[in-house]
């Protein structure tokens, strides 16, 4: 993958990670329910646990959103559980299926197809989604041109000086303003922010001193 560096503080720094860490091979799903599921499921929890409540789901033939609509609470709470929160997630998911499968069947097609504008609204609308859950099933699942932000986003802009903005929108401004609107780099770029505020720019204790993009930033821990 190449990117033509346009913007010194956001593809060429997408370029340098991608070299440095290579694909990300992001949002494991096999279809898109899976990855609106896998989006609700990966809140307040790793995804390790995740992989392993799909797993789960998967098993019990529970992932589309006629089956999962039609399941008792008990099965999905049982499936769901490596996730965490498990009961309320249960619910939450559930009522998912159910809107998806009452407006759309078990064919996502239309439902993913729609403006970005309406699609977020009718996301917006599903209880206990957030932005960052929002986007990324707008991102992943419907492959539209949005940034998702999240902990390490913030954390590794901030870090690095690329921009003073905290607020969501502000700072999802920031990076669709300075990136060609295309979901792949998107997917890509947010994905290895994601990794370099795992292994490198934690939130305590960061790894400076071998940090691939350390050259950059104006705020690393010099030894």
């Amino acid at each position: 993958m190449r990117f033509f560096c346009l913007h010194m503080h956001s593809l060429e720094l997408c370029e340098t990670l991608y070299a440095e860490f290579g694909p990300q091979h992001w949002w494991p799903g096999e279809t898109p329910f899976e990855i609106i599921v896998g989006a609700v499921l990966t809140q307040n929890t790793a995804w390790s646990n995740v992989e392993n409540a799909i797993a789960n789901l998967k098993r019990a033939r529970l992932l589309t959103p006629t089956k999962l609509a039609r399941a008792p609470l008990s099965k999905i709470r049982a499936a769901i559980k490596p996730s965490g929160y498990y009961n309320q997630k249960a619910l939450r998911i559930k009522k998912i299926a159910q809107y998806l499968a009452k407006n759309y069947g078990d064919d996502l097609t239309r439902f993913l197809s729609q403006p970005v504008c309406s699609l977020r609204h009718e996301v917006e609308s599903w209880k206990g989604v957030g932005p960052e859950t929002r986007d990324s099933i707008l991102l992943y699942a419907a492959q539209k041109p949005v940034f998702v932000i999240d902990a390490y986003t913030v954390r590794v802009a901030g870090r690095m000086g690329m921009t003073d903005k905290r607020a969501y929108r502000e700072l999802q401004a920031f990076f669709e303003s300075s990136l060609p609107k295309n979901p792949r780099l998107f997917n890509e770029f947010h994905a290895l922010l994601v990794h370099l505020g795992k292994n490198y720019c934690r939130k305590t204790k960061p790894l400076c001193a071998s940090c691939p993009v350390k050259t950059r930033c104006r705020r690393r821990i010099r030894r």
